[in-house]
Order: structure tokens, then C-alpha cells, then sequence
């Protein structure tokens, strides 16, 4: 199926917008010298699925970027294979029963990296991630699950050193 284009003046179709897969459902400016972002009222009801994005800001280190969702600070399981861009050995790091997922992103003085994929973080059921990493020098895709059966509408992005600054956190709602 196409995906519909819309010009300044057209009346928008029921059956157009309901095409339409991804919904913007939060924009967060990202402050200056911070350790973490809260963003709030970003899970809901409406989708089981959301992709975060950060990008557009820096850090003052190279930091990795953790994902914790509400005020809940155990049964974080993930795992992320990754290879260097100048090696041929894959290798893989793991956190069991974390405070929080570890290596939804990087970031660094000249850009900032999250895209993940957060599955049912709204249903009182285990919420699972998926996320691209792409540091300076490896690449991987990280993968987990957070082990607590309840429902959350908001989630923090962290740095596992140093601060951010700048940039905007976006999530999209898939459409069901």
C-alpha cells in the first residue's frame, strides 16, 4: 500500500489518516549539563509499541545511554552483540536483573544516539526493547526485557558518565 501524500488545502480522509502508522506522540528538549532525562506522559493506552529517538546533542564524554522505565530500578535483563568497525570478532556484553537497560544509546561531543523500539511499556505485562547502538568506534543491536508485570508512562534516558546537553528525545506512537 502507498502511503498517502496530503497538500496544503486537502480535506484529510478518514481512510487516509487511518494509514498512517507512526504518530508523534512527545517532543522533550534535552537541558544543558544534565545526567538524565525524565520524560513523562509518554506511554499510554493508545499504542503498544512507541520508537524513542534522541538526537542533536552532545555529551561531555563518550558515554553510554540507559533507558529505565518510570521509577522502577530492578529486573533489567539485556544483552548487545557488537563488533568493532575495524574488527572481524563479534563480541557481546550482558547485565542481569539491572537497575536499568544499558546500552540504548551513545553519544559523545558530536552526536547524541538513541533509536529503540519499546514494546507494551503501558501493559501491566514485561515491557521489551530493541535498540540500535552506534558508538564511535562499534556498532551492536541491543535487546532486553524488564522482568516487572506493570504499567508505566514514563521513562528516563541516562549517561553512564559525564552529562548531555541539548538535543530532543521524540516518541512515536505504531499504530496498532
Amino acid at each position: 500500500m502507498a502511503y498517502p501524500v496530503f497538500a496544503s488545502g486537502d480535506v484529510l480522509n478518514a481512510s487516509d489518516m487511518n494509514a498512517v502508522g507512526l504518530w508523534l506522540v512527545k517532543t522533550q528538549t534535552v537541558g544543558s549539563g544534565v545526567t538524565s532525562v525524565a520524560v513523562s506522559s509518554a506511554f499510554s493506552s493508545s499504542y503498544d509499541s512507541y520508537l524513542v529517538t534522541y538526537s542533536g546533542g552532545a555529551a561531555s564524554t563518550n558515554p553510554v545511554l540507559t533507558f529505565k522505565l518510570g521509577a522502577s530500578a530492578t529486573g533489567y535483563y539485556n544483552s548487545m552483540p557488537y563488533v568493532s568497525y575495524a574488527g572481524t570478532t563479534a563480541q557481546a556484553v550482558y547485565a542481569a536483573n539491572a537497575a536499568n537497560f544499558n546500552w540504548a544509546g551513545y553519544c559523545g561531543p558530536n552526536y547524541t544516539g538513541i533509536h529503540a523500539i519499546v514494546s507494551d511499556p503501558f501493559l501491566s505485562k514485561y515491557t521489551r526493547i530493541s535498540a540500535f547502538y552506534q558508538a564511535e568506534n562499534e556498532a551492536g543491536t541491543m535487546g532486553g526485557i524488564h522482568k516487572v508485570a506493570s504499567s508505566y508512562t514514563d521513562f528516563t534516558i541516562g549517561v553512564s558518565a559525564g552529562t548531555l546537553t541539548g538535543g530532543t528525545i521524540r516518541v512515536y506512537g505504531l499504530r496498532n
